[in-house]
């Protein structure tokens, strides 16, 4: 992936809010719980854990939230139009911010390194050999 330059735009269905990535993630994450199962309509939701600063957003994001199993709060950022979901954030961890990256103009980042909430996995879908994986969340 040495020829993916940044930045890389993005952007929600409907266009009314636009994005930037400005660095590479620190790492991508597929969630098999079935919260994320919900949220994506699939077997898993993608996330790339990216720094604060590494986003640059334009357009008014729409807010709501829920308690986490582990006791943290998720938080979600969408537009208010199509409601598109563009990122999560726990406010206990500001610098961090969790990118639906299928959301970029450039999805070639989207290889997970990790699988968390194995425990709840459709049976169907295999985990390639050697990615990381946890029963539920690792940290």
């Amino acid at each position: 992936m040495h020829d993916i330059s940044y930045p890389i735009p993005g952007s929600c269905q409907c266009g009314h809010i636009t994005y930037e990535l400005l660095a590479p993630p620190l790492k991508v994450i597929a969630c098999h719980c079935r919260e994320c199962q919900k949220l994506s309509t699939s077997a898993f939701s993608l996330t790339a854990m990216v720094e604060h600063d590494a986003l640059k957003v334009s357009g008014q994001l729409k807010h709501w939230e829920r308690p986490s199993d582990s006791g943290n709060t998720n938080c979600a950022k969408f537009c208010p139009h199509c409601g598109n979901r563009i990122y999560h954030f726990n406010p206990d961890q500001p610098n961090i911010i969790k990118l639906k990256p299928s959301t970029l103009a450039d999805t070639r980042i989207i290889q997970p390194t990790l699988h968390v909430w194995v425990s709840e996995k459709q049976d169907w879908f295999q985990i390639p050999e050697g990615v990381e994986q946890h029963p539920t969340q690792p940290w």
